[in-house]
């Protein structure tokens, strides 16, 4: 009797009034997560499309890179005038007066600044990815006082320099500076230096044509004698987002040695805004691919070589670089500067100039 009692006391009417707003409630919920989460997915999308389109007008809009016209291989006319201009007012910063000169190859015009004693031995200089002859300013006066110097735009880089036809690997690099050596009429006891990118050119060079070379200098090589870090490479490639932002915060960590004085980002910050010029400017061409030397290569290597690096380089372990040339081709000289990394060269210039001149003379 007591449990239908209780039964009956039951308010089935609430109850049944609390299911269907309960019901009701969630298919409201559910139709506005859908709702948003519809507009949030509509919205990554759209940014995301923007986005590519952003990098294309960034890097891949304009004339084919093999187009060639008269602006060719900038992206328009007005391009072409805004670098030059800018190129020609970083020229004065040139402290030699030397002599400029296109070069003619089958890869198209070279531009050279040739400096020094006529007669003196040669030293080729071999730019960094990215850069010029101008990267030179600071060691060509010291390295021209008795060599005559040869420092390219190269051709298939940023610069006065032309190119005609694609180089997309090792043996289009070679067989250009084989071809310009010759133009310039060097013959066969050429010294290379090269910087980075540069660094690893010199590297192929060597390999092709060791009976040009007299010594090579490879100063903070990429890859050459080691593999680059995951953490460099994955930096670099955040380094190429179009946005100030994110291309100087990767530039300070490269260099972050350098990157602590003020005016060690005045120069980092002048190198940004003539990156950010040329990539706007310039047609995007696909380099070649950098390799590591195997070991038979670099036991190979009989014309001197100086492995010249910065202690905190971040594109590899310089110890474990210096611990494999030593084990491998302990002909291959090696000099590591302390507190100090990729951006060796334009922190202690004078120091690299005693070290490449050292080398050299000796």
């Amino acid at each position: 009797m007591s449990t239908l009692l209780s039964y009956k006391s039951i308010n089935w009417s609430f109850i049944c009034k609390t299911y269907v707003m309960t019901s009701k409630f969630k298919r409201s919920l559910i139709r506005k997560v859908l709702k948003y989460s519809m507009l949030a997915y509509v919205a990554i999308t759209l940014l995301i499309i923007s986005v590519i389109v952003w990098i294309y007008f960034s890097y891949l809009s304009g004339p084919g890179a093999f187009w060639v016209n008269e602006y060719h291989p900038f992206r328009s006319e007005s391009a072409k005038e805004e670098y030059l201009e800018y190129y020609d007012a970083k020229s004065e910063e040139w402290p030699l007066d030397s002599e400029e000169r296109m070069v003619s190859t089958s890869y198209g015009q070279t531009y050279v600044r040739i400096s020094g004693p006529e007669n003196a031995p040669p030293i080729v200089l071999l730019p960094g990815g990215g850069t010029s002859s101008l990267m030179w300013k600071n060691n060509i006066e010291a390295l021209s006082e008795n060599y005559r110097t040869y420092a390219l735009d190269d051709i298939y880089d940023w610069g006065r320099s032309v190119y005609s036809k694609k180089m997309c690997c090792s043996e289009g690099i070679t067989q250009w500076l084989d071809e310009l050596f010759t133009a310039l009429e060097l013959e066969d006891s050429i010294n290379l230096v090269g910087a980075s990118y540069g660094a690893w050119k010199a590297g192929q060079y060597l390999m092709a044509h060791p009976e040009r070379i007299n010594k090579v200098v490879w100063l903070c090589p990429a890859y050459t004698v080691y593999q680059g870090n995951k953490e460099f490479e994955k930096r670099v490639f955040r380094g190429f987002i179009p946005l100030r932002h994110f291309m100087k915060k990767e530039l300070y960590w490269s260099c972050e040695d350098m990157a602590q004085t003020e005016e060690g980002r005045a120069i980092l910050d002048d190198h940004l805004d003539g990156l950010r010029l040329a990539i706007r400017s310039f047609k995007i061409k696909i380099p070649a691919s950098m390799t590591v030397l195997s070991d038979d290569e670099l036991k190979s290597i009989k014309s001197p070589v100086l492995y010249l690096a910065g202690e905190n380089e971040k594109m590899h372990s310089v110890g474990e670089a210096v611990k494999r040339l030593n084990s491998i081709a302990p002909i291959i000289e090696t000099e590591v500067v302390p507190n100090t990394g990729h951006c060796l060269m334009f922190c202690c210039p004078d120091l690299v100039n005693d070290k490449i001149l050292d080398f050299l003379d000796h």
